[in-house]
């Protein structure tokens, strides 16, 4: 399976035409599609900021060097001093200092925490973006089948018209049935090509749209190999919903986010606490040596941090109402896409039950009694296009019970759509 999947990568890379199946068309999104690049991205961002985390605060370090002068002073009415005195030995002066912030133990952790929670939720969401895109392929590549098979019921249709055209011009130029039944004939004709027309343009839309979906070149003719029908077992409403809340990664997400806020709040509640830094410092003058050892420490008298801790709780309540949230969406767009799944599939019975059954038969009666001269075209035609619209109601009920399912699979209640795994 590996080995023809990497033929068909390589022949669609070179432009060529290739019978694309399903679990090619999820490698080539795998591997080209820009959404899945820009999570990786926003991943290995968040994956740096726990290095920037983690970092300590640098010291810091100055050197400073100068010349010092001595002055005369002028020093009158002392008896036994000269009346000019020297201030000061010249030389060079030297300072040399350095400082180190020292962080409080919670506020690193508290930062590291925040740090950590924006990868868990990276993470989640790069899965979740993984899920859409995935499903976007599927709903692509099964687009194409359904106007392909559209296609096909549409040239059936259309040759039956022309065989009963080419019939009824014969009839006509013996004189068996009037100009009157060859100009129905040919009317429907126009119908048929013109519905098959419409079906080749639909394709050609679909395609465009896989293609889109797969990333692949333009030059690159996709013609996917498969069919509508994926035996999948769906659960219960209710198993299917706990299963979605739990590991769905839309509510791994929220959750990580909650978490994130919580972390954000208890870091800037940390620094309402003053972050000292401790420095040192050796100066040199002529004749003179000094050392001092200091610590800095910041009053929190104007500026309490009210307005920052107040930002951060805002945020962790937006992010708490975010995740009910994102569960409520969750749960209606399980809902829809159960109902939805269930009218197509019952749907898809009725039609295999019997009105497909009934279509066809009507139409081959119809058909034998035109041979023998029991009835006219019009009954036939008639016959006909209850035939096509039974097939063409029967694709659609196939084809939105499979999108039923792609949408169960993007939300995790089902797997294995189309013999593929997640």
């Amino acid at each position: 399976m590996f080995l023809a999947s990497a033929l068909a990568l390589a022949s669609l890379s070179n432009g060529q035409s290739s019978r694309l199946t399903l679990e090619q068309a999820l490698e080539l999104a795998d591997r080209n599609s820009p959404a899945l690049r820009e999570s990786a991205a926003i991943q290995e961002g968040a994956q740096a900021g726990i290095v920037t985390a983690r970092a300590y605060p640098n010291p810091q370090f100055s050197a400073v060097a100068g010349h010092q002068s001595a002055w005369a002073l002028l020093v009158p009415g002392i008896p036994g001093i000269s009346g000019l005195q020297l201030a000061g030995i010249p030389g060079v002066v030297q300072n040399y200092s350095a400082s180190q912030p020292v962080e409080m133990p919670a506020v690193r952790r508290t930062r590291i925490q925040v740090a950590q929670m924006a990868l868990t939720s990276s993470k989640s969401g790069a899965a979740g973006v993984r899920l859409a895109v995935r499903a976007q392929v599927k709903h692509a590549f099964y687009e194409v089948l359904h106007r392909k098979e559209e296609i096909e019921h549409a040239r059936e249709s259309l040759a039956l018209v022309e065989d009963l055209r080419r019939r009824t011009a014969i009839q006509v130029s013996v004189g068996e049935l009037g100009r009157l039944e060859l100009t129905r004939a040919e009317a429907e004709l126009a119908i048929a090509q013109t519905a098959l027309r419409g079906a080749q343009l639909r394709h050609v839309g679909a395609v465009s749209a896989l293609r889109v979906a797969i990333s692949a070149p333009a030059s690159v003719d996709i013609d996917p190999a498969g069919d509508l029908d994926s035996k999948v077992t769906v659960p219960q409403l209710d198993e299917a919903r706990g299963i979605v809340l739990a590991n769905h990664p839309a509510v791994a997400q929220a959750r990580a986010e909650v978490e994130r806020a919580q972390a954000q709040l208890a870091n800037e509640k940390a620094l309402r606490f003053p972050q000292y830094t401790t420095y040192g410092e050796y100066e040199i003058q002529p004749g003179l040596r000094f050392f001092r050892f200091g610590v800095s420490v910041p009053v929190p008298i104007w500026d309490k941090r009210k307005g920052q801790i107040a930002e951060a709780g805002a945020a962790m309540r937006r992010a708490e109402a975010l995740q009910t949230q994102r569960q409520l969406e969750l749960t209606a767009a399980l809902e829809r896409s159960y109902g939805q799944y269930q009218l197509a599939n019952q749907q898809v019975e009725s039609f295999q039950a019997g009105s497909l059954r009934q279509a066809e038969a009507a139409l081959t009666a119809a058909q034998a009694a035109y041979r023998f001269g029991e009835r006219g075209i019009m009954e036939v035609l008639d016959a006909q296009r209850v035939l096509q619209s039974v097939r063409g109601d029967y694709l659609d009920a196939r084809f939105e019970r499979q999108n039923a399912l792609i949408d169960l699979e993007e939300l995790g209640a089902v797997s294995g759509i189309g013999g593929v795994g997640k």
